[in-house]
């Protein structure tokens, strides 16, 4: 870190404690600093990076903000797991919901391959057992760390338009909507667990029987149709789903 001086610039229009937010969230990515370990003091990172104290500590506050480091008091800041979460009152993907909030997010694409469907997914995509579908497996990355595997059917005709578009940083209902010229409506979901198999513990990064969040998520367009059937698979110790519930209140007379 001997030129790490060099990387911020005085003379720059954006702030000192923004250059070095960046730069430190820049390292916990691509990880220099690894999750769980201690970051330097506030004093160490003033005297490398030649700021000031309340710079440094409006950078640690932001990232702390963001969730990508942890103070424990009388021991130090240290770099978080990290842990993303998704509020499901609306119907969005994974990218559209997180990178609003800055996170990284991006797809390792496993396969895409054209499967008869089973009586699972025809039932839901509303079509005959046995008629082509296509099947996308992508594992989910936020802030480069695997997060999820993402398997999804789609009818014969949509996995054919998706064939040449960007599955690695776009999401699924963007394309559908964007490339596709589909209104998307609803969702119907279902949330239960299971423990990692062989296929998980591959793309998951976690050890086998590890517990599972799995989501079911048959999505609608405008009309009602049925048009993209998942099986979302999160790890448990990265990632939540947050729902707000309001209670039901009958009319007082």
């Amino acid at each position: 870190m001997t030129d790490a001086a060099k990387t911020l610039s005085p003379l720059s229009s954006v702030p000192l404690h923004t250059q070095l937010h960046d730069l430190l969230r820049a390292r916990i990515l691509d990880g220099e600093y690894l999750p769980n370990s201690q970051m330097p003091s506030e004093s160490e990172l003033g005297a490398v990076f030649k700021v000031s104290r309340i710079t440094v500590r409006q950078a640690l506050g932001d990232l702390q903000k963001e969730g990508l480091i942890f103070k424990i008091h009388g021991k130090g800041t240290f770099v978080s797991k990290p842990k993303a979460f998704q509020n499901v009152s609306t119907l969005q993907g994974l990218a559209e919901s997180m990178t609003g909030r800055g996170y990284e997010v991006i797809n390792r694409l496993r396969s895409l391959r054209f499967v008869p469907a089973d009586k699972l997914v025809a039932e839901r995509l509303n079509l005959e057992v046995g008629e082509t579908v296509a099947q996308i497996k992508r594992v989910r990355l936020i802030n480069r760390e695997p997060v999820s595997l993402e398997v999804t059917w789609l009818p014969k005709h949509l996995g054919e338009r998706l064939e040449n578009a960007d599955l690695v940083t776009r999401d699924i209902f963007l394309i559908l909507e964007n490339d596709c010229g589909l209104s998307l409506g609803h969702a119907d979901l279902a949330i239960d667990a299971v423990l990692a198999d062989e296929d998980l513990t591959g793309a998951l990064n976690v050890e086998a029987g590890s517990p599972i969040m799995r989501i079911e998520r048959l999505t609608h367009t405008a009309d009602g149709a049925p048009v993209d059937f998942e099986h979302l698979y999160y790890r448990g110790d990265a990632f939540q789903y947050r729902l707000r519930i309001d209670r039901q209140r009958e009319a007082q007379s």
